[in-house]
């Protein structure tokens, strides 16, 4: 069994490691309670670190899968009590703290695995399932994190984060066919008369930009059912949940406003994006 000392170091790199990735939105906000950033950045580290094996570096499909599967391997000897090291002690720690349901971290694992097969997805049904597991058991853990159990709440939590991973498919077109992937749903862009040809970034397209706009409009239906979700939070949970939304309503409308062309251009949010972000949500 690990000290005191080791664990409160396992925290700490935890949150160094946090700190030095970059997301669309900073992990650790001003919004996230003193008392949560370790625990917040112990899950941050744990996903990060799956998607890093999934995405990152030149190792073969099928090396990235027997990482992930010895990844697995880890949490479930965490889960059992045996620790191969300090960050899976803290993970352990914070999960027993907070009454963590442990089947959203095997689901995030099984979101990772199929990134490393699965480069296509045929129909809109199809890509919600994903989302299922690779964005919704994020929120769900902040959720708890915040003593907050609740199954209607949770679902209305999983709407933002299936918005939230949309939005990032739209802004990520051009990165992800690079990388070999398509998430838009085949049958769309069937209806929308595009083959995958037309997502080389040098072909113009009037079609193309039709079938991105009916992807953003959609991503903001799902928003507006996901925003319900503020009148059951208080307090500081609550903004941070709101800066969430209008966080992925902000690129959104920076999509929009590039004629929906995410093949050539990726916004992103701006420092100057963020403090305006904070200020509306300070207004909820």
């Amino acid at each position: 069994m690990y000290t005191e000392k080791e664990l409160k170091l396992a925290f700490e790199e935890s949150i160094a490691f946090t700190k030095n990735h970059y997301e669309n939105f900073p992990v650790l906000s001003l919004f996230v309670p003193k008392h949560l950033r370790k625990s917040v950045a112990v899950i941050y580290k744990f996903a990060r670190m799956a998607d890093d094996i999934a995405d990152e570096g030149n190792a073969s499909p099928e090396q990235r899968m027997d990482y992930l599967e010895k990844y697995e391997s880890h949490l479930n000897n965490c889960l059992a009590g045996v620790f191969d090291d300090t960050f899976w002690f803290a993970l352990k720690t914070t999960i027993d703290n907070h009454n963590l349901s442990t089947q959203n971290f095997l689901n995030l694992l099984k979101a990772f695995k199929q990134d490393i097969v699965k480069k296509r997805y045929d129909t809109f049904a199809e890509l919600m399932a994903y989302c299922n597991n690779s964005a919704d058991p994020v929120g769900r853990l902040i959720l708890e994190l915040h003593g907050i159990q609740n199954e209607d709440t949770k679902l209305y939590s999983d709407k933002i984060c299936t918005a939230l991973q949309i939005t990032n498919f739209i802004q990520d077109i051009g990165v992800d066919w690079n990388n070999g992937r398509i998430y838009i749903p085949s049958d769309e862009m069937i209806k929308f008369g595009i083959t995958e040809n037309e997502f080389d970034k040098n072909k113009n397209n009037d079609k193309f930009r039709e079938l991105v706009k009916y992807q953003v409009d959609r991503a903001k239906i799902i928003f507006d059912e996901g925003r319900t979700l503020l009148g059951f939070l208080k307090g500081a949970l609550k903004y941070q949940i709101a800066w969430t939304i209008f966080g992925g309503e902000t690129i959104l409308n920076k999509i929009e406003k590039i004629n929906y062309d995410t093949r050539k251009i990726r916004p992103t949010i701006t420092k100057i994006d963020l403090l305006k972000l904070i200020i509306l949500s300070w207004k909820i």
